[in-house]
C-alpha cells in the first residue's frame, strides 16, 4: 500500500467501531420498545399515585396502533369514569364527560401531569419517538440487581423540540427490558426517575408489568402503573382512535 492511501485506509479503520458503536445503541432501543409495544395492543393497567398527604388509584384500558394512535379509556374510580385521551399522530384530546367536552392538548401542555400523577401526557401518548427523535449513544453495561444491562445515553435531535436534556437508560442485555431510564433536563440536572419491575410474558412478549416515576424535587411523591393484562397485534384501524369514539368506548 502506497503511503497516500494508507491514511485513508487508517482512518475508515478507527471510525468503523465508532459507527458500529452507535448503530449497536440505537438497535437497542429499537429492540426494548419494539418488545414492550408491538405493531397494535390492547392493555388493562393500574395507576397508583402518592403524594405526601393523599393516594387515589386510577384504572384504565388502552388501544395502541403504533406508532402514531393511542386511546386511553378510564374505568376506575367512578367519579373519573368514561374519561378518555386520544392520541392521532401529533395531536392529543380530552374528554370530560362530565362537561360533555372535548378538549384539545396544545404542544405546550404535553409535559404537564396526566390526572395529578407523575406521569405526563408525553409519557402516555408518546408524541416523541424514543426511537427515532434522539441520537443514541451506548456507554457501557451495568449490572442492575440480578440484570446485566447496557447504559445508554439518548439525546434529542435538535428540530424535535423535546425538553429533556438527555435520557439515560438501562437496557437488560436479556430480553431486551427497560429496567431504569434517568430523565435529565438542558442543565444536566436529574428531574425524574422511571424504574421497571416484575417481568410477565404476554402473547410471546416479555416485559416489565410494574413501572414506579418518582420526581426528584418532590420527596414523597411517586406513581406506579402496573400491567394487569396486555394483548399484543390485535384487530385495530385507523378508524377506531376518533373523537366520536372517545365518547362511547367501554
Amino acid at each position: 500500500m502506497k503511503p497516500n492511501q494508507f491514511a485513508p485506509a487508517l482512518l475508515f479503520i478507527c471510525i468503523l467501531p465508532v459507527v458500529v458503536f452507535t448503530q449497536d445503541a440505537r438497535e437497542i432501543v429499537r429492540q426494548a420498545d419494539e418488545n414492550m409495544r408491538s405493531n397494535s395492543s390492547y392493555t388493562e393497567l393500574r395507576m397508583t399515585i402518592t403524594k405526601p398527604t393523599w393516594s387515589r388509584t386510577i384504572e384504565m384500558k388502552t388501544w395502541a396502533l403504533e406508532p402514531e394512535y393511542a386511546l386511553i379509556y378510564i374505568t376506575a374510580p367512578a367519579r373519573d369514569k368514561g374519561m378518555a385521551t386520544l392520541k392521532r399522530k401529533n395531536e392529543v384530546w380530552n374528554w370530560i364527560p362530565t362537561a360533555q367536552k372535548i378538549i384539545k392538548i396544545p404542544p405546550s401542555m404535553m409535559l404537564a401531569a396526566w390526572m395529578g400523577s407523575d406521569f405526563t401526557n408525553d409519557d402516555l401518548v408518546r408524541e416523541a419517538s424514543v426511537v427515532d427523535d434522539y441520537e443514541h449513544k451506548l456507554l457501557g453495561e451495568e449490572k442492575l440487581g440480578t440484570y446485566a444491562a447496557y447504559k445508554i445515553e439518548s439525546i434529542p435531535k435538535p428540530d424535535k423540540g423535546i425538553v429533556w436534556g438527555k435520557i439515560i437508560s438501562y437496557i437488560s442485555k436479556e430480553s431486551y427490558l427497560n429496567l431504569k431510564s434517568e430523565y435529565y433536563d438542558e442543565d444536566s440536572l436529574l428531574v425524574k426517575i422511571f424504574n421497571g419491575s416484575q417481568p410477565k410474558t404476554f402473547d410471546g412478549h416479555r416485559i416489565l408489568t410494574r413501572w414506579e416515576m418518582r420526581p426528584q424535587d418532590k420527596p414523597g411523591n411517586s406513581t406506579i402503573l402496573e400491567y394487569i393484562n396486555v394483548k399484543y397485534n390485535i384487530d385495530l384501524g385507523v378508524t377506531f382512535f376518533s373523537e366520536q369514539n372517545m365518547k362511547r368506548i367501554r
